[in-house]
């Protein structure tokens, strides 16, 4: 399978303070890969280097196009809720189809083309109707659709979503996975999640970041395997039809406490 991204020994972090330590990882096409670990880990770190947001201290990032080194990739990128500015005056359909902005003509307006994938982008997530609403007066759930819709309307080679789960309703979060599924036949998906049961149940690949990363090519991960690298104990709950995973009692830092309430 042909490579799309490749760290190699990235060391980064924020002035003084290391976050990641010689983390090596390769991304295919059309890899489903979930990135786990517990806070403070590194996980959004890790997206930043591959976003060219944080420029690692040490160490090399490829990328590749039909498997041979170029500059840069397409990376469509779903940011945490937190990092949104929901007063910003900007309407569903215009955050849709700022994904497109490095497609757009010099000095020129959209195309007919362009606009007509926004318009299915938007049907693909269920927001018809919403079209001239703006961001501030969406539900939570609503603006997660709209900021996948804006990450995945360009058709990227990467899709890197961070947390899509928060503020996602039940009956889209299902939906979310199922739309992944398809968005996975063209584009390779990187997941960051702390919830490591969905994880588990639906990505094709496991990459755990707790300063170091440890990578596992499939789901068939042990509870072992997983308690080595989180640093406590962890049970699987089933809950559902997205089984979630929660954490023991233990007293290490940095560590992810998650109960089978978070997901309401």
């Amino acid at each position: 399978m042909n490579r799309l991204i490749e760290l190699q020994n990235i060391q980064a972090g924020y002035g003084q303070k290391p976050v990641l330590k010689d983390v090596n990882l390769t991304v295919y096409e059309r890899d489903f890969l979930g990135v786990i670990g517990p806070n403070g880990g590194g996980k959004t770190t890790l997206m930043r280097v591959i976003l060219g947001l944080l420029k690692p201290s040490s160490g090399k990032i490829q990328f590749y196009q039909d498997d041979q080194p170029v500059s840069r990739i397409t990376i469509g990128y779903l940011p945490q809720y937190s990092q949104i500015d929901k007063k910003f005056p900007i309407s569903v359909h215009e955050v849709i189809l700022s994904g497109l902005y490095r497609e757009k003509p010099f000095l020129r307006d959209y195309t007919s083309g362009q606009k007509e994938r926004v318009s299915e982008v938007i049907t693909q997530m269920g927001l018809e109707g919403l079209e001239k609403r703006q961001i501030g007066e969406l539900s939570g759930g609503q603006l997660q659709r709209v900021l996948l819709g804006r990450a995945i309307v360009q058709h990227p080679h990467v899709v890197i979503l961070d947390e899509p789960n928060t503020y996602l309703d039940m009956r889209f979060e299902e939906r979310l996975y199922q739309l992944l599924n398809e968005i996975n036949r063209e584009s390779a998906i990187i997941l960051v999640s702390h919830d490591i049961g969905t994880i588990l149940q639906n990505v094709k690949t496991v990459a755990c970041v707790n300063e170091t990363l440890d990578y596992h090519p499939d789901t068939r991960v042990s509870g072992q395997w997983l308690e080595e690298r989180f640093g406590c104990p962890i049970e699987l709950l089933g809950h559902g039809h997205l089984p979630h995973r929660i954490l023991g009692c233990h007293h290490g830092k940095n560590i992810l406490h998650r109960n089978s309430g978070d997901n309401q």
